[in-house]
């Protein structure tokens, strides 16, 4: 339909309702040097004296005009084959320019078409679900089944009871957060990559576990927070796939070294990713702020992750999305130089 509406514009400018032919100075110059050449020829033929009074200037004349007239048609003729060639490609560009933009212009119709009806494209719609489970987690976190260390269940037996002088009592201002055991590395690790789907109670239930640790949850929050951003301009962590780095390399950065020997980590090779990425670190502030804080918590993180990790666990902790974020985040800030 958009091919027969642009033909049908295009035959209606051509036509007699058209805009008027216009005299330019092309027309006019050609105008001049052919009535130029017209007087030279009518000189040549009629003014100049006969054979008798100057046949050598004739002569002269003669085969100057002779050489005129054999090369200059040839040269017209190759003027006007440069031009028509000229013209040809120009249209042909026209052409192929005119394509793209009613490619560009579908592409968005169509998108916007998507977004008016609702359709959320799947990685968004995750993240979405992630957030509103994250916010259900924290007031319901009773209600859900977790699973605790048996020796922890018996190390804490239900005391019987006694006078109010005997109970114990914990220190003032000490929250459940900070005497709650810290959070195993699996369950760390399958946090940050976040929950597939709805159904996915594994997910879940590492979740709810992570977000009992206080630094975890920190992290998480950072890089929910991150990746919801990044999902604004289209950048999803499913899509990214980074070159993966040898575990001593991520030692070596979670002991502060930097440089040339740190830099696999930054093993993101989408351009398009990261020249958005960039685009949006120096336009958007608040996207700035929150891009620092997510690296500052997850360098944190490593610190301590490190220390008592195998390599295993730190391969693991590499194919998360939140490292995938971290990964991109960190090439496009310099971190890693």
């Amino acid at each position: 339909m958009t091919d027969g509406s642009n033909k049908t514009e295009a035959q209606q400018r051509s036509g007699t309702n058209g805009p008027a032919i216009q005299v330019t100075a092309i027309e006019v110059i050609a105008i001049v040097v052919s009535l130029i050449w017209l007087i030279g020829v009518a000189l040549f033929f009629l003014v100049l004296p006969g054979a008798d009074d100057g046949a050598s200037q004739i002569d002269s004349l003669r085969f100057v005009m002779t050489l005129m007239a054999i090369f200059l048609p040839i040269a017209m003729i190759w003027i006007a084959a440069m031009a028509a060639r000229s013209a040809r490609v120009v249209r042909e560009e026209s052409q192929r320019l005119q394509a793209a933009i009613d490619g560009i212009r579908q592409t968005y119709l169509a998108d916007r078409n998507a977004r008016g009806a609702g359709i959320e494209p799947t990685v968004e719609r995750k993240l979405n679900e992630i957030a509103r489970a994250t916010q259900k987690t924290e007031t319901t976190l009773a209600t859900f089944a977790t699973s605790r260390p048996t020796a922890t269940v018996a190390a804490a037996p239900r005391p019987a009871p006694t006078s109010g002088d005997d109970q114990p009592s914990l220190a003032l201002g000490t929250t459940a957060e900070e005497i709650s055991p810290p959070i195993s590395k699996p369950d760390l690790v399958r946090a940050l990559n976040f929950p597939d789907t709805e159904a996915d109670e594994v997910g879940f239930a590492a979740l709810r576990r992570a977000l009992k640790d206080r630094t975890a949850k920190q992290l998480i929050q950072a890089s929910q927070d991150v990746l919801t951003l990044l999902s604004q301009d289209g950048i999803y962590m499913d899509d990214l796939r980074p070159d993966r780095a040898r575990p001593e390399i991520w030692r070596r950065f979670a002991g502060g070294e930097r440089g040339k020997t740190v830099a696999p980590l930054g093993g993101v090779r989408d351009r398009s990713s990261l020249a958005l990425t960039a685009g949006r670190m120096r336009e958007d502030m608040i996207f700035r702020d929150t891009a620092h804080h997510f690296l500052r918590k997850y360098d944190q993180m490593l610190v301590a992750f490190e220390q008592d990790a195998s390599d295993e666990d730190i391969a693991a902790l590499a194919e998360t999305r939140t490292s995938r974020a971290f990964m991109l985040l960190g090439r496009v800030t310099g971190a890693f130089d």
